[in-house]
């Protein structure tokens, strides 16, 4: 049974417990996948924290070195587009950043790493 959870405070012990071990999984993956040497996740945890989409999700970043000339940058890097994700949702305009096609091969090629 799948539920939607609006803060990560709300979560219960396993979700908590399984939401990380999903994220190190997929992390991992992701990693490898993109040639990366390390990762960040980020959880923006209520609306003045960033959150745009109302539900716990954990955005996982595969990392290269010099990919920002400033470490921290990553977390401006993450504010803006949720900004505009959130100005894309108040607007009610339908994503165009990508083609469903073009999603639909992202999610076939990760899919892969699991199998």
């Amino acid at each position: 049974m799948m539920r939607e959870v609006k803060r990560f405070v709300d979560l219960t012990a396993d979700e908590t417990s399984d939401l990380w071990f999903t994220a190190k999984k997929v992390g991992s993956q992701l990693e490898r996948f993109h040639s990366a040497t390390s990762l960040t996740f980020a959880i923006q945890d209520g609306p003045q924290a960033g959150q745009t989409v109302p539900h716990v999700h954990i955005h996982i970043i595969p990392r290269k070195g010099g990919d920002f000339e400033k470490n921290d940058e990553i977390y401006d890097a993450i504010d803006e587009k949720e900004k505009e994700l959130k100005q894309k949702l108040d607007l009610d305009k339908e994503r165009s950043d990508r083609s469903m096609e073009e999603m639909a091969q992202e999610a076939d090629e990760y899919r892969l790493l699991f199998l």
